[in-house]
Parts: structure tokens; C-alpha cells; sequence
């Protein structure tokens, strides 16, 4: 089974250079650099696309879905405990009777 290589930000950002700054095609890069045509593709696509904020890495979102992921986080947690009290308001209602 082959393993995944993975690639460093840096490195992202130099090979989208070789194709802008020194002007080579997709084909040449890609080449030189030992990735596919496609994935350099993704890589300008996404350098396109999200400026400073392209490729994280490591687990580290971009700032609105890291948001994204502590508000559905946070509201997971709130219906939880919505849940839990209204089944004791419920028990103590019960209880009163």
C-alpha cells in the first residue's frame, strides 16, 4: 500500500510560484516538482481562491469554519442541556402532584 505524502505550506506556495513567477506550464512544474498536474492544479485553485488563508494544515481551519465548528459545538452542547432540564422540570413537576 502506498503512503500519502503529505506537503509542507511552504512548499505549496513555492510550486504555485514556478508556475506564476517563472511562468512554466501546469505539465513542466509538476514535473520538476515530482506531483501531479492535478494536484498543482488544486493547489493554484486554492492559493486563488483563499489568498493568506489558503492551506492550514494540520488540523488548523481557516477562521470561519473553526467558527462554524465551535458554534455547532456549542449549540450541540445547549440542546444537551435544554433536554436535561426540561426532563427535571418535568420529574418535579410529576413530583408535586
Amino acid at each position: 500500500m502506498a503512503t500519502r505524502r503529505t506537503f509542507t505550506r511552504e512548499f505549496k506556495l513555492e510550486a504555485v510560484q514556478l508556475l506564476t513567477g517563472q511562468g512554466l506550464s501546469f505539465a513542466e512544474a509538476a514535473r520538476r516538482l515530482g506531483v501531479s498536474e492535478t494536484l498543482l492544479r488544486k493547489w493554484k485553485h486554492a492559493l486563488d481562491d483563499g489568498g493568506a488563508q489558503a492551506f492550514p494544515g494540520h488540523g488548523n481551519l481557516p477562521p470561519l469554519e473553526a467558527e462554524l465548528h465551535h458554534l455547532r459545538a456549542e449549540n450541540k452542547r445547549l440542546r444537551v442541556e435544554h433536554d436535561i432540564l426540561k426532563k427535571a422540570a418535568a420529574y418535579f413537576a410529576k413530583e408535586s402532584l
